[in-house]
């Protein structure tokens, strides 16, 4: 396809999309470490990633090429079609060499896709162990579906060090119904994981389900913000490409705000969503 058409370079991926967002927001604060080859995409993959403020620090692996994900838009509609390739190689050595393993010191707050439970759970447990340990944020998503069916083992091995959980009707009703759960009732699962027990006390989970009627936000048992689905009406209504693949990475990166102030209570998570809604409706 890039052969045959003038085609634009995106630095993609679901956490680096949420990263590229919280750039937006906190410019000149966030490091992204993952797969690529030495190749040419790459080279366009880092270059992407580097023009829009982000330090990189990828682990080159040889016996694949950089995962690729093209994206055909035609009017209002989207279609994609993704090779994963060097995103399913990543080895936990890499994040353990003293220049990586120093942006893991340095960081405050930790966002990982669930897809790399797919990956390499060794690094994502080393990361998850030095949060909780040292009092920093860690956060994960759900997404999709078939995290929670099949790869329920892993996700359960990291779901005490998560501060912040996000995902969407779907994986909710979903991570119910893996547990043997009848409720399909999305404010009751997302109690139910905000009550989940912790691995470090230091922070209240806030869980926060995007796409139900109301949006729902819970906060260590208590529902704390489930008024926002107005909002989000409005903003369904002015985009102009539909899908709802990408409403996970960036309300997790618009969930990225200045140090401490998630802490700070209800009017933050409300600047939290806005700052979401505004990011998928750019002006």
């Amino acid at each position: 396809m890039a052969s045959k058409y003038n085609v634009e370079y995106i630095a993609g991926g679901a956490t680096q999309n949420s990263i590229r967002v919280a750039q937006l927001q906190i410019p000149g604060a966030t490091s992204y470490i993952g797969c690529i080859e030495n190749e040419k995409f790459g080279e366009e993959m880092k270059k992407n990633s580097k023009l829009g403020g982000v330090n990189v620090h990828y682990y080159k692996d040889e016996s694949a090429p950089t995962g690729t994900c093209v994206v055909c838009v035609v009017g209002g509609e989207r279609s994609l079609v993704a090779n994963l390739s060097a995103a399913n190689c990543y080895k936990s050595e890499h994040l353990t060499r003293p220049e990586n393993w120093a942006l893991v010191e340095k960081a405050k707050y930790f966002y990982i896709a669930p897809f790399f439970l797919t990956v390499s759970i060794e690094s994502i447990l080393l990361v998850a162990e030095h949060a909780a340990a040292n009092k920093k944020v860690f956060m994960m998503n759900l997404y999709a579906p078939f995290i929670c069916e099949f790869f329920n083992d892993a996700l359960e091995k990291i779901l005490p060090y998560m501060d912040f959980v996000f995902g969407n009707e779907t994986d909710a009703r979903t991570f119910s119904k893996v547990r043997g759960r009848e409720t399909e009732n999305v404010e009751e699962v997302a109690l139910k994981i905000s009550q989940w027990p912790k691995a470090s006390r230091t922070h209240k989970r806030i869980t926060e389900i995007t796409q139900g009627d109301p949006v729902v936000v819970a906060d260590g048992g208590k529902l704390y913000f489930k008024s926002i689905h107005n909002h989000a009406r409005v903003v369904v209504k002015v985009l102009f490409i539909s899908g709802n693949d990408s409403s996970g990475d960036l309300s997790s990166g618009g969930s990225f705000l200045e140090e401490h102030q998630f802490l700070l209570g209800n009017s933050l998570l409300i600047h939290c969503l806005k700052v979401d809604l505004n990011i998928k409706n750019p002006r």
